[in-house]
């Protein structure tokens, strides 16, 4: 018997970085080659005339798992009975702008949508914050849609992860699948920290901790971090545009891993609820750890030992990330 079609809906869809994302997702990439799929496009009613325009090439894509695209600028709709949210749409930082101010106009977009699906949606879906700040939509989010479990929210790092993977496979002359268990803590935002004190590099068939294989400590500690930091804006000053197609890539990842697992002694970086956490992190934080994940849900990668130097840079995202969410409470709660 053919699988019951699951429900998808994107939001911000007829943005640039869903432009990139759409097609992998109607093709099979992220559910599986043999999973039909409905889209549900979501964007504010000024960009319906764009929608138009991605739903028919969508159709022209001709792609057989597809079995419906719905545009809309209705919650109602957008969020009805979905298996799966991706939630790029968010109001971008424009120039001269108070971070303040941003947190202000995303927490009236998180609420709303966390609001919706927690009237219209699958209280099994798996939602995927992209729209930045992330982490604290995350959470705005999730506290807007209190019938859904916390832990069906996750917001994303892996864009950073599979940066901070390939900084280090070509600082070692491998191909990116040679790297695992590097790990993004914190922030989507400059204050993460990529740490690769437990992330293995595989040289010649031999898996080599990162630090041995990289030979150059001051790179590391250095000119690594502050590259995977600052990419999302060195992506934009040369292209004039933001990192789509590689946000794209990862979002496919990270929602492809929750849905079928990571590899066995594996582990990938996204942003959950620090509750329970072995790290010190407070607990009403969305924050970025290493995560195995197995049926559709993850587990926090507890106990790694943590030096001084890793010890403060995840207690300084840790510091921006409550300030902001305290922020961001204070306009909840207005």
């Amino acid at each position: 018997m053919p699988a019951e079609p699951i429900r998808v809906v994107v939001t911000g869809a007829a943005g640039q970085i869903a432009y990139s994302l759409l097609y992998s997702i109607a093709k099979g990439d992220v559910f599986g080659k043999d999973q039909p799929i409905i889209l549900v496009l979501l964007d504010i009613p000024p960009m319906l005339p764009v929608l138009d325009g991605v739903v028919m090439e969508l159709q022209d894509c001709a792609l057989p798992l597809l079995r419906e695209v719905i545009p809309t600028d209705k919650v109602e709709v957008g969020f009805k009975d979905i298996d799966a949210a991706i939630l790029v749409g968010s109001m971008p930082r424009k120039e001269g702008m108070e971070r303040k101010d941003l947190l202000k106009a995303n927490v009236a977009i998180f609420k709303t949508q966390g609001a919706a699906l927690d009237k219209y949606a699958k209280k099994t879906v798996k939602v995927l914050v992209v729209g930045n700040p992330a982490n604290t939509n995350c959470l705005i989010a999730s506290k807007s849609a209190p019938s859904i479990p916390k832990e069906n929210f996750s917001c994303l790092t892996r864009l950073d992860h599979n940066r901070a993977s390939s900084q280090v496979a070509m600082r070692c002359g491998v191909s990116s699948d040679k790297v695992k268990n590097v790990i993004i803590w914190g922030n989507h935002s400059s204050t993460q920290y990529p740490d690769v004190h437990h992330a293995k590099v595989n040289v010649h068939g031999t898996e080599t901790p990162a630090y041995d294989a990289v030979k150059d400590e001051t790179w590391l500690r250095g000119d690594f971090i502050s590259t995977v930091q600052l990419r999302g804006a060195a992506v934009i000053k040369a292209r004039k545009l933001s990192s789509a197609m590689s946000a794209a890539k990862a979002i496919c990842d990270h929602m492809r891993d929750i849905w079928f697992g990571t590899k066995e002694g594996e582990f990938i970086s996204m942003g959950v609820y620090a509750t329970g956490n072995s790290y010190g992190i407070p607990e009403d934080l969305i924050y970025s750890f290493p995560v195995e994940i197995k049926n559709k849900t993850w587990k926090m990668v507890d106990g790694l030992p943590i030096n001084d130097f890793s010890r403060a840079k995840m207690d300084a995202t840790a510091a921006e990330l409550v300030e902001e969410r305290d922020t961001a409470l204070d306009f909840l709660s207005q």
